[in-house]
């Protein structure tokens, strides 16, 4: 009798157990499918999964180039005393912002013994000092002045793809260190091949109000060969392997389906939808792997 009641007890117990949802607003009454799951919307944001609509696209032939940012040599002033002389004073330090026409220095000429100021040529910030008080100016640049709102971004071009790349040509330039990028055009191409290297430097005209970009950050440059226009097309980055095919998550409320996609053409950024979904549907652009990974975790749970 005591093993019966306490049989009893423990099917009793169970039965009145709340339901508990887990940590995604799972109901474990819910059904759950193999190939979706359930997220709430604070959950998802938590998780930074942003959703964009499938629509039309550019998808894009490109060729990747590494390069780097130097200096625009054309914005950049060695400034020189006009007359030798002895430095009386010295009124700008290393990084100081300067405007064109601002006093840096004072020297005496040795000729007539007057006081002259040293003048800056353009607006810039002081990237070299090289001389101090009591020192004698002479023909050699007491200071480098620098416009850094506008720099060259330089690309190395190995001879298999000097067929490919034109002046005109758009690139998209990318910070390897951060997310930093913009687009510009080449500019030019360097008429040498760099010795060591043989490749030929490829120029790009920089603009850098923000002052996002600095000399000697190390970028890639991806070159625009064509364009095609296509009908329905996705992040590239939205794409995950799931069970041997090419899956996106597309949402419909608080549910993430994977749906299994044909592709087409496809570049970096977008990638061509033959089949699979709809233009208008709504998917998992970025952070898809934490979808596949919900996914994964709910079968896992399901099957024990």
């Amino acid at each position: 009798m005591k093993t019966v009641f306490l049989k009893f007890l423990i099917v009793f117990m169970l039965a009145c157990l709340p339901v508990y949802a887990d940590e995604h607003g799972h109901d474990d009454h819910e059904e759950e499918h193999g190939d979706s799951t359930s997220i709430d919307d604070a959950t998802a944001k938590a998780m930074k999964i942003e959703i964009a609509q499938a629509g039309h696209g550019t998808i894009r032939q490109t060729i990747s180039l590494m390069g780097k940012v130097i200096l625009n040599q054309n914005q950049v002033a060695q400034v020189r005393a006009r007359f030798p002389g002895v430095v009386k004073d010295v009124k700008v330090s290393m990084g100081d912002m300067v405007k064109k026409g601002q006093s840096l220095a004072i020297v005496e000429s040795n000729n007539s013994l007057q006081p002259y100021n040293v003048l800056s040529p353009i607006d810039g910030v002081i990237l070299g000092r090289n001389t101090n008080i009591g020192d004698v100016a002479e023909s050699e640049s007491m200071f480098v002045v620098a416009n850094l709102k506008n720099l060259w971004a330089e690309f190395f071009i190995f001879s298999r793809d000097m067929a490919s790349i034109k002046t005109g040509q758009s690139i998209r330039i990318k910070s390897l260190t951060d997310d930093t990028e913009t687009k510009a055009t080449l500019t030019s191409l360097l008429p040498t091949t760099e010795s060591s290297s043989q490749t030929v430097v490829a120029r790009v005209d920089l603009e850098n109000p923000d002052e996002k970009w600095r000399a000697g950050m190390t970028v890639r440059g991806d070159v625009t060969l064509s364009e095609k226009e296509v009908p329905l097309a996705i992040k590239t980055s939205a794409l995950q392997r799931q069970e041997g095919g090419i899956v996106v998550y597309v949402r419909e409320g608080n549910r993430y389906e994977a749906r299994t996609v044909e592709t087409g053409l496809s570049d970096s950024e977008w990638t061509e939808i033959i089949s699979g979904i709809e233009e208008g549907e709504n998917y998992v652009a970025t952070n898809s792997f934490v979808i596949k990974a919900d996914i994964g975790k709910s079968t896992a749970e399901h099957e024990h």
